[in-house]
C-alpha cells in the first residue's frame, strides 16, 4: 500500500514538474497550426507564401511572390470635349471612354504575419488602384472647322486623357478602402484563430493611386 501511495505521490509531482513544458509544447503546436493555416490561406488568396514568425522566431520565409493582388474592380466612366477656335473657325471632338478600375495589392512589399499567444498581426502595404484598362471609347462629336480641321494628333492627344481621367476618378474613390476590407473579410472566413486577426496597412493611404 505504501509503494501504490508513493508511486502516485511521484507520477503527480512529476506531472507537476513537467506542465510547463507540455503546456508550452501543446501551446507551439497550437500556433504553428495556426501558422500552417495562415499559409494555405494566403496562397488561396495571394499566390505567396508569406514571411511568418511566431513569438518572434522565423516559422517559414516569404517565397518569391506574384507582382499583384487584384481584390476589387470597378467601372469607370469619364468624358473628355476638345474645343479649338482659329481665324473664326472652330473645331471640336467630345470623347466618352469606358474603363475598368483594379484595386488591390503591390505584393513586391514584404507581407509578414507574426504569430503570438493572444494575437495575430499581418502587416502588408495599403491597398492602391492597380490599373486601369479600357473596355470601350465613344465618339460623342466630331465637328471640323471650315480650315481649322481636326489632326491625328488632336484624336490621340484626347484619347490620353481619358485614361489619365480614369485613374483620378478611381483614386478619388473608396475602391481601395474597399478592397482592404475585401481581403480582412476573406483572410477570417479561412482562418478561425482564437485570439484576435489584425491585418495592419503600411505605407501611403488606401485611396492613394499608383
Amino acid at each position: 500500500m505504501a509503494l501504490a501511495i508513493a508511486a502516485v505521490v511521484v507520477v503527480i509531482f512529476w506531472r507537476i514538474e513537467t506542465w510547463p513544458a507540455r503546456t508550452a509544447q501543446q501551446s507551439t503546436a497550437q500556433l504553428e497550426k495556426l501558422g500552417k493555416d495562415l499559409r494555405a490561406a494566403f496562397i488561396d488568396i495571394a499566390h505567396l507564401q508569406p514571411r511568418i514568425t511566431i513569438n518572434n522566431r522565423i516559422y517559414m520565409e516569404q517565397t518569391t511572390p506574384v507582382s499583384e493582388l487584384v481584390v476589387l474592380s470597378r467601372r469607370i466612366e469619364v468624358e473628355h470635349e476638345f474645343l479649338h477656335t482659329w481665324v473664326g473657325s472652330s473645331k471640336r471632338v467630345k470623347l466618352h471612354g469606358t474603363f475598368t478600375a483594379k484595386a488591390g495589392f503591390d505584393l513586391q512589399h514584404n507581407l509578414s504575419i507574426d504569430i503570438r499567444p493572444n494575437e495575430i498581426i499581418v502587416q502588408l502595404p495599403h491597398a492602391q488602384i492597380l490599373g486601369i484598362e479600357q473596355d470601350q471609347v465613344d465618339v460623342l462629336a466630331f465637328e471640323n472647322g471650315l480650315w481649322n480641321r481636326i489632326s491625328g494628333q488632336d484624336m490621340q492627344s484626347e484619347l490620353s486623357i481619358l485614361p489619365q481621367l480614369a485613374r483620378e476618378k478611381a483614386a478619388e474613390s473608396d475602391l481601395p478602402a474597399k478592397a482592404e476590407r475585401a481581403l480582412q473579410q476573406q483572410v477570417e472566413q479561412r482562418v478561425h484563430a482564437p485570439q484576435p486577426l489584425h491585418l495592419i496597412f503600411k505605407g501611403g493611404t488606401a485611396n492613394e493611386a499608383r
